[in-house]
């Protein structure tokens, strides 16, 4: 059904400029109002859930991790209502159809040689070559080439009217020639552009960065950051609770009450968890089947049961915090009508790096089961679950899914996760209905437009129950009481900024 599979975390989170309403501006909760000149603050020690799957490579998996440090960033960020805003390319414009002009802005690398458009225009060149491609570049084929001293021309092969918001994805970070070995590999320490300069990495455990102090965006007010890989929820939140972390992300819901009320930062995210059904082979082949799963779902106990309030009731594939999109939903359309289960077995699987999605499972299990079908249940590390899932092993997956992670674009995640060539379809749908409502959507180029486009494919994706959306993840982050400027991120990209100090 599929041609390519690109496997990416479903974790976390360019890191960015300093520009008032940018969630990378350095300041999410408690900004901090000097630009950190005086001097030569703590430095911070922070857990991250997710530990590096390629060695901190910034093409793949581990991309969002370097994002959350102030380590890379692109061309391009998210602002605070989704749209692009200016990163190390401080404006752009449009040449026809297929190509787009990025300006950029005085900034250097770490290793000391100049942001200019022929080093730019390498970095996505290498992205571009990547294997697997970067989730940003689904079903897109772009080059670039330098322009003059400040200009780096991108060009597409079809027009992509929102390449300014899928160049602000971290998986397009822009690296100097020297982060690109002959091997295909790609080395981010002291070859990036944000604020913190990693300097090493201790396999899967730890990464140390120190402050690059000749950040265009200005001087970090931390004098570096000492960043541990915690995959066990319990043990950050203990490790905060104890002060050997001044931050910990993603503090499982279990925790969140043995944290003092002013250590928690409860953050509205664009991740949703759903239950999405094989619709390409087994049990759920069946719509008939898939609609009986659907059915026999109660959805509203996982967000006051499951993560005891720190979640809202699932909606659709977006949730609350992409404000646009209640207003714009529409009914599901093309539902089939249930069968009786009869017994049908199936498999469902899910992965325990985030805490509560076993419990979710859990209680999936439980209510398909009530409702007839007979379940087995199979939990494991991400990582050696993923592959199994995109090549259609399992009958049904839950799974956390940040929509707007990889590009900020709401049609995107549709076509990587549920059109017949999509790169992330592990729901295995192929339906000429969702194909030809996400084509659409993939044309519209006014902001507006393309939201309603991308809410009438939604209403098709949910009419042929191969997804059922089960709740909307907010995010609890712990944060030491002597922290401040921590970047509350509903896109999960950024983490610390400039401003971030204790």
């Amino acid at each position: 059904m599929r041609s390519h599979r690109r496997p990416r975390l479903l974790a976390p989170f360019l890191l960015v400029p300093l520009m008032a309403g940018c969630f990378a501006s350095g300041g999410g909760e408690d900004s901090a109002s000097g630009d950190g000149k005086d001097g030569d603050g703590a430095r911070l020690r922070v857990a991250l859930a997710f530990p590096p799957a390629e060695n901190l490579s910034p093409c793949g998996a581990d991309a969002t991790l370097l994002s959350r440090l102030g380590v890379t960033e692109g061309l391009t960020a998210l602002d605070a209502n989704g749209s692009a805003a200016p990163a190390l390319a401080e404006s752009w414009r449009r040449d026809g159809d297929k190509v787009w002009e990025f300006t950029l802005r005085d900034a250097a690398f770490q290793d000391g040689g100049e942001v200019t458009p022929a080093s730019v225009a390498d970095a996505l060149t290498h992205a571009t070559d990547a294997e697997p491609a970067p989730a940003a570049l689904a079903g897109v084929t772009l080059s670039a080439e330098a322009s003059g001293d400040r200009v780096v021309r991108v060009t597409t092969t079809e027009p992509d009217p929102v390449l300014p918001l899928r160049l602000s994805s971290p998986s397009l970070a822009i690296l100097s020639k020297d982060a690109y070995g002959d091997s295909g590999r790609v080395d981010p320490v002291g070859h990036a552009t944000g604020p913190f300069e990693l300097t090493k990495v201790n396999g899967a455990g730890s990464a140390s960065l120190d402050r690059f102090d000749d950040y265009w965006g200005g001087r970090a007010q931390a004098a570096g950051i000492d960043a541990r890989f915690v995959a066990d929820g319990t043990a950050r939140a203990n490790a905060l609770r104890t002060g050997e972390l001044d931050i910990a992300e993603a503090v499982p819901v279990a925790q969140a009450a043995s944290l003092d009320e002013k250590t928690r930062r409860d953050t509205a995210t664009t991740r949703t968890t759903s239950l999405l059904l094989n619709a390409s082979s087994g049990t759920f082949k069946d719509a008939g089947l898939r609609a009986a799963a659907r059915g026999a779902l109660d959805t509203s106990v996982f967000a006051e049961d499951v993560y005891e309030g720190h979640a809202d009731p699932a909606a659709g594939v977006y949730g609350p915090a992409v404000t646009w999109a209640e207003g714009k939903r529409t009914a599901p359309v093309g539902r089939t009508a249930a069968k009786k289960p009869g017994g049908a077995a199936i498999e469902l699987a899910t992965y325990d790096n985030r805490p509560e999605l076993p419990e979710v499972a859990q209680v999936v299990k439980q209510q398909l089961e009530k409702a007839g079908f007979t379940v087995k249940l199979t939990v494991r590390e991400y990582s050696r679950l993923e592959g199994d899932a995109l090549d259609g092993k399992f009958d049904a997956f839950v799974l956390a899914r940040n929509t707007l992670l990889d590009t900020g674009d709401p049609v995107a995640v549709l076509a990587g996760d549920y059109t017949c060539d999509g790169g992330f379809n592990i729901a295995q749908l192929c339906d000429k209905g969702v194909d030809r409502a996400v084509a659409d959507a993939e044309k519209v180029a006014d902001t507006a437009e393309r939201q309603d486009a991308a809410m009438a494919a939604e209403a098709r994706i949910l009419g042929s129950d191969a997804v059922v959306p089960l709740v909307h993840q907010r995010v609890i982050t712990g944060v030491a009481g002597s922290v401040r400027g921590v970047i509350l991120d509903p896109y999960e990209r950024t983490l610390v900024g400039t401003g971030t100090r204790r």
